[in-house]
């Protein structure tokens, strides 16, 4: 059982999803397991988010923050919110975070914190797969709802390796969550939520991403 297997496996009362709680672990795995090239990654997602300054953000499943905090620079004079359902990875972010625009909170996917058309821009990588199935939907519904009419979303999520031997080896080391990823299912799960818009891409050597707009006013 590989270590970003174990990290992916702890049961939360909270969240039908699971929890990652070794934040300086994982942070370790991300980092090797990116190759190095996480922070140009998370970069890139952070542009692609669509966030500008002035924007209220919220970063889904955030983590220790390395998103969040990307997004935060974005965002400048605006402010950006990164939930969790773990309190022990939030604790973690809170203190290797120095952004003064950047604040964090325990919540769970399928029940977020924040009231209807709260924010300009709902994003979240690498969290939909420790979701089940049945409750995505639900994810989705929840990140249309805090969207404001006109707002963007953007979902990164893990592509799987296109050879068997690959995903193997990926198995191997986070388990079948992550080698069996269907992310050919994210477009219209996003379509099917309501979204308009929808762009997508890939970005070495992990990242599927997906962008949409909430039908509405412009921004």
């Amino acid at each position: 059982m590989g270590l970003g297997h174990l990290m992916h496996h702890t049961p939360n009362p909270d969240t039908a999803g699971l929890t990652i709680d070794h934040g300086g672990t994982y942070d370790v795995f991300g980092a090797v397991f990116f190759g190095g090239r996480r922070d140009r990654v998370y970069r890139r997602l952070a542009e692609l988010s669509g966030a500008r300054p002035g924007d209220r953000v919220l970063d889904i499943g955030c983590g220790t923050g390395y998103l969040t905090r990307r997004l935060a620079a974005v965002a400048d004079a605006g402010t950006v919110v990164g939930v969790d359902a773990s309190a022990a990875v939030l604790e973690r972010a809170r203190k290797i975070t120095t952004e003064r625009n950047c604040t964090y909170s325990v919540g769970v996917a399928e029940s977020l914190p924040g009231e209807d058309s709260s924010f300009d821009v709902v994003t979240n990588c690498l969290m939909l797969h420790h979701l089940p199935e049945d409750v995505r939907a639900t994810a989705l519904e929840e990140m249309w709802r805090v969207l404001r009419p006109g707002g963007r979303l953007l979902i990164g999520e893990f592509r799987p390796p296109a050879n068997p031997l690959g995903r193997h080896l990926v198995g191997a080391l986070t388990g079948p969550s992550m080698r069996h990823n269907p992310i050919h299912l994210l477009e219209p799960m996003v379509a099917e939520a309501g979204f308009e818009q929808i762009g997508s891409g890939d970005l070495h050597p992990w990242i599927r991403y997906i962008t949409a707009l909430k039908p509405g006013a412009t921004r």
